[in-house]
């Protein structure tokens, strides 16, 4: 029965401490939150460049709901498509320096699309193993091959690319979102035109934050999209607001507007999300203080970390994360630096590979100098306490 087996599941999650659950924030999106009565420094948000709450984002937004209203009330296709969805298009088509811009209201959705657009049987999709879900799920539903090579190996990527394919595609995130690193552009492009591959980047954690004008990881490498280059970013990020959008040549616009199925059966995103979006675009371009002051927190909190012994994995973007092992280890820190006034993410498999249980630290451009020592110090207290209590029983 139903019933019984899913009962049997949810009582694994809850005996290996992954038992997710939704944590509600009672104010605005912010470097400091409330929940619960008490505030908190958020460092588990990808808002990376504050913008969720910035005023002129808000201001955007009314001004948007007057003009436009609600909903969409349609597809793109049919009469879903507003002037602001226009705008945005031809907004992000000069930011981002590609020839046109394909508006999905999430990125999961935009992922979906591409892979099962653009690849299908006969071809091969190689996928860098910690690759996001979406593109994982994407990729699997293209009835393509599916290939995946180890993290940021290009000579593991090379070798998986061997075989006979109509087409093949590299598939990659751009800055991977639970380890923070980012992909090696040059080394990857070098392989695609070697072997004649395409390349799609889901630059999530990107766009916004790399790249001349926070223009992405594409830019970062001084790579622009064309048709066997494609990007996808996401607007509920470093943007603030929500949904994402594929960068491409028109051929490959052309391609998912005609045959995506989730471009085509489903809801445009709101005419309003479309305007603050880009309003966002329009702020990060004339204020680079932002990306910047984010840069900035970073190496700020690296150099806390090695000052005050906390091994932190190998990047440089804004997803700073520390391995903590267990579920259970996991799940005490985060609520123990919560008692102590900051809120962090506590990310156990299946996100994650077993034993490498991790606080997923994010950092923003208005985080202060304070904020950013004040974690960092009672972090080390705390990992200091459980390292101390570990030790203890191992000698028993």
């Amino acid at each position: 029965m139903l019933s019984r087996h899913l009962t049997d599941r949810l009582n694994q999650q809850r005996l290996k401490d992954r038992w997710r659950q939704e944590i509600t924030i009672d104010s605005p999106q912010g470097i400091e939150v409330s929940r619960l009565g008490r505030s908190l420094v958020n460092f588990s948000s990808n808002d990376y460049l504050s913008l969720a709450n910035d005023p002129l984002m808000i201001k955007a937004m009314h001004q948007a709901i007057d003009k436009y209203g609600c909903g969409s009330g349609a597809s793109h296709l049919i009469s879903g498509h507003l002037a602001s969805h226009q705008a945005l298009e031809e907004t992000l088509v000069d930011w981002l320096q590609c020839e046109a811009i394909t508006l999905f209201s999430s990125g999961y959705q935009a992922n979906l699309a591409v892979l099962t657009t653009l690849v299908g049987k006969g071809d091969l999709i190689v996928q860098d193993k910690l690759n996001h879900a979406s593109l994982i799920d994407a990729g699997l539903m293209s009835q393509a091959a599916n290939k995946r090579y180890r993290h940021c190996d290009y000579q593991s990527l090379l070798q998986q690319l061997k075989g006979d394919f109509n087409s093949k595609m590299i598939v990659s995130d751009g800055v991977f979102s639970m380890d923070g690193d980012a992909v090696n552009l040059t080394e990857l492009m070098s392989i695609a035109s070697e072997e004649k591959a395409s390349v799609y980047i889901d630059d999530a954690h990107g766009i916004g934050v790399l790249g001349h004008e926070g223009s992405g990881t594409l830019a970062h490498y001084n790579v622009k999209p064309v048709d066997n280059v494609i990007m996808m970013g996401t607007m509920g990020k470093a943007l603030g607001v929500a949904g994402a959008f594929v960068a491409s040549s028109q051929l490959v616009a052309d391609a998912l507007k005609q045959f995506a199925r989730p471009y085509i059966y489903t809801t445009a995103m709101p005419p309003a999300n479309a305007q603050v979006a880009n309003e966002a675009v329009n702020i990060i371009r004339k204020t680079p203080e932002r990306t910047e002051k984010l840069r900035h927190n970073i190496v700020q909190f690296k150099q806390l970390a090695l000052h005050y012994n906390i091994q932190l994995m190998p990047s440089d973007t804004a997803i700073q994360p520390v391995l903590v092992g267990t579920e259970r280890k996991c799940l005490s820190v985060a609520k123990e630096l919560e008692l102590q006034g900051f809120l962090v993410g506590a990310i156990r498999p299946p996100t994650v590979p077993e034993n490498t249980c991790r606080l997923r630290i994010t950092l923003s451009s208005h985080h202060s100098v304070t904020m950013i020592q004040n974690l960092v110090s009672s972090l080390s207290e705390i990992l200091d306490k459980h390292d101390e209590k570990d030790n203890k029983v191992m000698n028993k």
